[in-house]
């Protein structure tokens, strides 16, 4: 019966021109009927010679093709393609159509082929700054739509009317006019309509679409053409195809790059906008934002992840050519810093401890110790409240420390961004938010001012651009709303044998560079400080004051201060003089403080082993006529070498002990190996133990050698 059936359907086919499909099965070449909208650029639209275009024009071509179909496309607009499938007039749509769970029950939807967002669109002369000042204005959006069902779901919230437009052509003319202050849309519809030169601006946050866009069909209808878009989707994705679509709609313009490698600098401890992962790579929204950047616009870039204050240092002394590390957009940061457009809008917020009921207001602050990280908005914001709440304020460099003096007590709240501390607290840190947080402003790209104008017109050309793909909404989501990527410890990482056997090459890499610093910088403050020894106990007042003058000065400048101004002043003042910068790096920065520090104090110690030689000998010498170099050589110095071996040993330990500190100027040696693990797994009490019974053992194995070498000398 079914052959029957077949054949006298092939017959009727042949003899009148008509095909059939069947509910579920799409034969070979025949015509698959997609209905779309007809201006919804970069999706659908129509260019300059009338042809039929966009993401979903060429992706259904592609699909067609894959699946040996013929394609009968077209363009009556959003609301007339949904009536044409439903009257059977169309056997699918292709619409930038959002997946929601009310058009489920209608039609059945593919795997979603694009993440959006919704955005407010606002003209570039705009001051709006968030949507609470809405309040008493009016807002635009097209009936029907994901943007509309927002904007009606928060009026009673921000207090705006809306009025509906048929499409984004009359939509976009109203805010022009001066209709509507704001017109919502999807993100990669009004990031194109920007990059082909429109007056409008995104200044407000976006919304994730979570459901993506679908290629939909009836319900129970055609579902062999959901399968066939979901294989040909696949393949696309695989082979790169899919890709090649997206980016000729939405790469935007691009600039050309004038260094072969841009140098970044950035923060280590500032999840989730960058933070060492479990692989021990860094990651987080701003690390993955400017490399899909740097990918699309066609730049290198280099990351150095150093600290948020010695990133800010590194820029202007010329060490790194930009900064991105949730940056804040200040006034007084624009007077040294050039900014891309804005990335990300914040807000601060304050945390406490969980079990801390005490603090409900800003006013219960009062005698407290509060926290913030040096250099911050949050530092800005509790500096300038300070006495109108009466609190104290701590300074830390860094999250990690931030939060062990929380959980110890010596501080009963602190100030961060709030998506860093929303972050920190799922992923499993003991804090709460107490009252709301505080607009902040935005975070920004930063270059030098007046430096690499190239870079920042990269960056605001790919932020378009990953706007109008969707990338960057899907950037955000990756470590916003989902758990795809965590930096709380594993449960591996939950004892000290645990940090260690997963940690170990890090760790024994910061201790080489810590052993290497020591040495180098040990060997040549020995150089140095035997030359000015000698001089201190030279005959000559001329060298004997030089001595003093070497001497004094560097041992009255803390070798804290004096490594950030060799990394960072010494650069700038080149600058000033010469006209070019000469930036050194991290590891030559540190040898050459330490150098200079530990040479001082050599200095005194061969001064004072001279000293302890009775001065007799001396004159003995002499008397029997032996020159004074030859009497140093042959007499004094042998004896001082014995006297002063002790001395020496110690102060190697110290110079090994005062390589810390020149993890201020981004160095990772053991110390900072240690803080960037702490970052990632928050085990701050493990790991700072581990590195201390490193460094014990370490410098417990040198006093030994010390002694047994003091034993032999005697």
């Amino acid at each position: 019966m079914k052959k029957l059936f077949f054949t006298l359907s092939l017959i009727f086919a042949t003899l009148t021109g008509m095909s059939f499909v069947t509910a579920d099965n799409v034969s070979a070449q025949e015509t698959v009927r997609v209905a779309s909208d007809n201006a919804y650029a970069p999706f659908e639209f129509q260019d300059s010679n009338k042809n039929w275009v966009g993401i979903d024009v060429d992706i259904m071509k592609e699909v067609a093709k894959i699946n040996d179909w013929k394609l009968e496309m077209t363009f009556p607009g959003f609301d007339a393609a949904l009536q044409n499938l439903k009257a059977g007039k169309a056997d699918a749509v292709i619409a930038g159509m959002s997946i929601t769970d009310e058009r489920k029950k209608i039609f059945d939807f593919s795997e979603p082929y694009y993440t959006s967002a919704i955005t407010l669109a606002t003209t570039k002369a705009s001051t709006l700054k968030s949507y609470d000042e809405l309040k008493g204005k009016a807002v635009g959006a097209k009936k029907g739509t994901a943007a509309y069902d927002w904007l009606l779901k928060n009026q009673d919230k921000y207090g705006y009317s809306i009025k509906t437009y048929p499409d984004g052509v009359h939509m976009f003319a109203s805010l022009a006019s001066g209709n509507i202050v704001g017109a919502m849309d999807e993100a990669p519809v009004i990031s194109y309509a920007i990059s082909q030169g429109q007056d409008l601006a995104i200044k407000l946050p976006s919304f994730s679409l979570p459901g993506g866009y679908g290629f939909a069909v009836m319900k129970g209808e055609n579902s062999k053409l959901i399968d066939g878009f979901n294989k040909a989707l696949t393949q696309m994705k695989a082979n790169g195809d899919y890709d090649k679509i997206v980016q000729k709609y939405t790469s935007g313009k691009k600039a050309i790059p004038k260094k072969d490698v841009y140098t970044i600098a950035s923060d280590n401890s500032f999840a989730p906008f960058e933070f060492q992962n479990t692989d021990k790579k860094f990651t987080g929204i701003d690390v993955d934002l400017l490399n899909a950047i740097a990918e699309q616009q066609g730049f290198k870039i280099k990351w150095n992840h150093v600290g948020f204050q010695p990133a800010v240092d590194a820029v202007q002394a010329g060490h790194a050519d930009a900064m991105m590390a949730g940056m804040s957009i200040t006034d007084a940061r624009k007077k040294v810093f050039d900014f891309g457009d804005p990335y990300f809008d914040s807000n601060l917020t304050l945390a406490v401890s969980k079990s801390n009921d005490d603090i409900k207001t800003w006013e219960d602050l009062k005698g407290k110790q509060v926290g913030a990280k040096n250099g911050t908005a949050s530092y800005d914001y509790l500096t300038k409240n300070e006495s109108k709440y009466g609190y104290t304020l701590k300074t830390f460099t860094d999250a990690t420390s931030m939060y062990s003096s929380l959980k110890n007590g010596s501080i009963q709240a602190f100030m961060d961004d709030e998506p860093v501390v929303k972050y920190a607290i799922k992923q499993g840190q003991e804090f709460k938010t107490p009252f709301e947080g505080i607009p902040t402003g935005q975070y920004g790209f930063a270059v030098k001012k007046g430096t690499n104008p190239e870079l920042i017109e990269m960056f605001n050309n790919g932020l378009a651009s990953l706007r109008a793909s969707g990338k960057y909404q899907e950037i955000l989501d990756k470590y916003l709303t989902s758990k795809a990527e965590t930096a709380s410890e594993s449960d591996t990482e939950s004892t000290m044998f645990g940090i260690l056997k997963n940690n170990w090459k890090q760790l024994a890499k910061g201790l080489w560079i810590t052993i290497q610093l020591a040495l180098v910088s040990f060997v040549l403050a020995m150089i140095v400080g035997i030359i000015f020894g000698l001089f201190s106990a030279s005959p000559s007042s001329v060298l004997r004051t030089i001595s003093r003058i070497y001497v004094d000065l560097n041992r009255s400048i803390p070798l804290l201060v004096l490594t950030i101004f060799i990394f960072y002043g010494i650069p700038n003042m080149l600058q000033l003089l010469t006209g070019h910068q000469s930036p050194l790096n991290e590891f030559t920065a540190g040898v050459i403080a330490l150098t200079l520090n530990e040479s001082a104090y050599i200095a005194e110690i061969v001064r004072g082993g001279i000293a302890a030689v009775p001065a007799g000998q001396m004159e003995a010498s002499r008397s029997l006529g032996i020159p004074y170099v030859k009497t140093m050589q042959k007499v004094i110095l042998p004896q001082a070498v014995k006297i002063t071996i002790p001395s020496l040993i110690n102060q190697f330990i110290i110079t090994l002990k005062d390589t810390t500190l020149v993890s201020v100027i981004g160095l990772v040696e053991l110390l900072q190996a240690g803080q960037i693990i702490v970052a990632r797994n928050f085990q701050a009490f493990r790991v700072y133990g581990l590195i201390g019974l490193i460094y014990m053992i370490v410098l417990l194995l040198l006093m030994w050698a010390g002694r047994r070498i003091e034993q032999k000398m005697k």
